[in-house]
């Protein structure tokens, strides 16, 4: 049988020192800070990892980097059964360690925009035990990892219906984004409690509404118009949707903006996935032509 990860309590299966739902504790918020300058940016690592960036960054053409990856970041659940594990929350808790090494290299591979799937709107039909405890996980990470990823230059970005997210959920989320709104390195957009389709439908209620008080007429609604009115209009479609645990379908992820988007998938389970597994999907994609419905010659 594997070793029970670090900090595994039978009674609390999530990291120690976190609250359990309905005993949550709130860290004394710190003051916003300046933003980095970019010259600052870069987590302090060791000699090895830094040889570990230069290789990844020789492998990759700087000139063809997708400029938005999307990840669905699946198989914490089964991660957590092969490990003989009593909860599916030590797999979710394993994830985050993942999370939290991708989040670093992607800065460090110089990606502009990094959309993590972290909680659909789907998700809520789990057991309570487990929604609960992924809320109490996501509200400590984001509470936890905050001023580091400021004092780095990450600009977060939350994309989904908040209404059903918890008080304590959101007062972190909106302090994250009030923080590091004016960073200018890499942009981790979290979608929490996001569906793809709710998305569309709170899109075409907000043109509906337009319409109905005369604000806009038929002739004005077009793709551009129905793209200004998502979650995140500002940031550019995803070039590349990465899968993990092996999965062939979409989830509800994303469905607008990925219409052109590359799709790579993986068997490997998120908790399992690595840097290399990032640069190798970054490779492929660079080896594919993207035609966008055009005739595209191929020397």
């Amino acid at each position: 049988m594997a070793s029970q990860p670090e900090n595994y309590s039978p009674e609390s299966p999530l990291p120690a020192g976190m609250a359990t739902p309905g005993n949550e504790t709130r860290d004394n918020a710190q003051p916003p800070q300046d933003p980095p300058k970019s010259g600052m940016l870069g987590w302090t690592k060791s000699a090895e990892k830094n040889k570990r960036i230069a290789a990844w960054k020789a492998r990759l053409d700087p000139k063809r980097m997708p400029e938005h990856i999307a990840i669905i970041m699946d198989g914490n659940g089964r991660w957590a059964r092969q490990h003989h594990l009593p909860s599916r929350l030590l797999g979710h808790q394993r994830g985050y360690r993942t999370v939290k090494d991708i989040v670093r290299d992607a800065a460090d591979l110089d990606l502009r925009v990094l959309t993590l799937y972290v909680f659909s709107n789907e998700n809520w039909r789990r057991p309570k035990l487990e929604t609960d405890g992924l809320m109490t996980l996501i509200e400590h990470a984001t509470r936890t990892e905050l001023l580091e990823l400021h004092e780095n230059g990450v600009k977060m970005r939350f994309m989904g219906r908040r209404s059903d997210l918890p008080a304590s959920l959101l007062r972190e989320i909106t302090r994250a984004e009030e923080l590091t709104k004016n960073n200018p390195g890499l942009t981790l957009n979290l979608a929490l409690n996001y569906g793809g389709r709710a998305e569309i439908v709170d899109a075409a209620r907000s043109i509906a509404e337009d319409v109905q008080r005369g604000n806009l007429c038929l002739d004005d609604i077009t793709e551009e118009e129905l793209s200004r009115r998502t979650y995140a209009p500002d940031l550019p479609d995803p070039d590349l949707l990465i899968r993990t645990a092996g999965e062939l379908r979409i989830s509800n992820f994303l469905l607008w903006g990925i219409a052109y988007a590359e799709i790579w998938v993986t068997p490997t389970l998120w908790p399992d996935f690595t840097t290399e597994h990032l640069v190798q999907a970054i490779e492929d994609f660079q080896r594919r032509v993207r035609k966008f419905g055009a005739v595209v010659n191929v020397p």
